[in-house]
């Protein structure tokens, strides 16, 4: 009898040890599923934010070359706004310089010009005083101021 209970013993100790196995067979594979559900879910975010990341440096990068041509544009702008300011300007000191010129060559003919104007000027205005302190009243008229 002995030898049947320690033969029942090891098959419940073998039927035991098989059934702890299978437990912690299922309990890894369990444990195993879990954690490749987490990494695939992981792995799927880090993949969606990885795209984010590419999208968002395309947008950057496509900014960035939108910047630089409306710099450009704003450059080629200003230059030409420059250039027509110079050639304007250019333009102008010439003309003051030509006129110079013409009154410096022909400043003997000016000044007798602007002498011929001033005697003009002061002989018109002696004209236009005489006439008009010359008066159509009396003396008696005159001599009262216009009240009698």
């Amino acid at each position: 009898m002995a030898t049947r209970r320690d033969s029942n013993d090891t098959d419940k100790s073998t039927d035991n040890t098989t059934d702890k196995a299978r437990t912690a067979a299922k309990t890894a594979t369990k444990a195993a599923s879990g954690t490749a559900a987490k990494a695939e879910s992981a792995g799927a975010k880090a993949g969606r934010a990885a795209e984010s990341a590419g999208s968002g440096a395309a947008r950057a990068a496509t900014g960035a070359g939108e910047t630089a041509g409306r710099a450009a544009l704003n450059t080629g702008a200003a230059l030409n706004t420059a250039r027509e300011g110079v050639t304007t300007a250019a333009t102008q000191v010439a003309s003051v310089a030509t006129t110079a010129w013409t009154v410096l060559k022909n400043r003997k003919l000016v000044a007798a010009g602007a002498t011929a104007g001033a005697t003009a000027l002061t002989v018109a205005s002696y004209a236009a005083g005489r006439r008009a302190e010359r008066s159509n009243q009396g003396p008696l008229t005159r001599l009262t101021g216009g009240r009698v």
